[in-house]
């Protein structure tokens, strides 16, 4: 009695897409709900847990939820699988995690309350009347010039 050996097929994981290609693919995932006030960050060197964090508002917790879920279907088309999705029952704030990306989907009042944005761009452009050395900047000249 023979049997015919049993062939496993198995798919090797495509390797991840380039963080600017799933980025931009986000923008067109959220831009296609019409998504408001998007702003994409830049946190290399400021986490180790993602490149860039995306956020972007909807106008109500349907709208919310529905960006969420392009988000995660626009990622599935480019054979990523999120790596977790929260948030999605409420609807207020939806994080979609996409490994170098973040998506942070909320309501703009949330959005307002938590101000993500001011969180992770804190240090980046020196205060108004400040140098990008860090000296005084007096009618024009910095305070290292005045003491000269």
């Amino acid at each position: 009695m023979t049997t015919q050996a049993q062939v496993i097929k198995t798919r090797l994981p495509n390797p991840p897409p380039p963080t600017d290609v799933l980025l931009a693919n986000v923008h067109a995932a959220v831009e296609e709900l019409k998504a408001r006030d998007v702003v994409a960050i830049d946190v290399r060197g400021k986490s180790s847990v993602t490149d860039y964090m995306v956020i972007a508002s909807g106008t109500s917790t349907r709208h919310v939820k529905s960006i969420a879920d392009e988000v995660v279907r626009f990622a599935k088309k480019l054979d990523v699988q999120p790596l977790g999705v929260e948030g999605e029952r409420e609807a207020e704030w939806v994080l979609v995690d996409l490994g170098d990306v973040v998506v942070h989907v909320m309501l703009p009042r949330v959005r307002e309350f938590y101000a993500l944005e001011r969180l992770w761009t804190v240090g980046d452009q020196p205060p108004d009347g400040i140098d990008e050395y860090g000296d005084q900047d007096v009618h024009g000249e910095t305070w290292a010039e005045d003491r000269l």
